[in-house]
């Protein structure tokens, strides 16, 4: 299976943040992943609260990459967001009605699996949906992501 991985260049700045749901729309459309499609939305909402983390709490230029599963079969969507702080990921529990804190808990609760790596003086945080085709079994093995197609934007 081909894998099509894209990836934009994201400046500390929170404009940023729609930029990156914008491209990264464009981007699902192009691979298959209709917008009116509940995975699509799961996606988008991941890549804001992201992007927003890495865009607020480091200050940091950073990269957003999608890993995109060519055709419509059962495959996995992987989404990573690399940066330049070595500051880990925090998780925070939000209470009430405070407006900050629930991000890394809503990665947790829509992905399929999050984690994050330390990569050179920064990290990596990268979580997988699963995408599994009408009638494909949720216990789908992961395909490997030996032939790529790059785009960088």
């Amino acid at each position: 299976m081909q894998v099509l991985q894209v990836q934009l260049e994201i400046r500390p700045d929170p404009a940023e943040v729609g930029r990156a749901r914008r491209w990264a729309r464009s981007r699902l459309a192009g691979s298959g992943i209709g917008a009116d499609e509940p995975l699509a939305e799961t996606l988008i909402l991941l890549v804001s609260e992201l992007v927003t983390n890495a865009v607020v709490h480091t200050g940091c230029p950073a990269v957003l990459r999608l890993s995109l599963p060519g055709g419509c079969e059962a495959a996995t969507v992987r989404l990573e967001v690399a940066d330049t702080s070595a500051r880990p990921p925090i998780p925070r529990h939000a209470e009430g009605d405070e407006t900050n804190g629930r991000g890394l808990e809503l990665v947790d609760g829509l992905a399929d699996r999050w984690g994050w790596n330390p990569e050179g003086a920064g990290k990596r945080i990268w979580c997988e949906v699963d995408r599994c085709a009408p009638g494909a079994s949720t216990g789908a093995a992961h395909p490997g992501y030996d032939d790529f197609a790059y785009e960088a934007v």
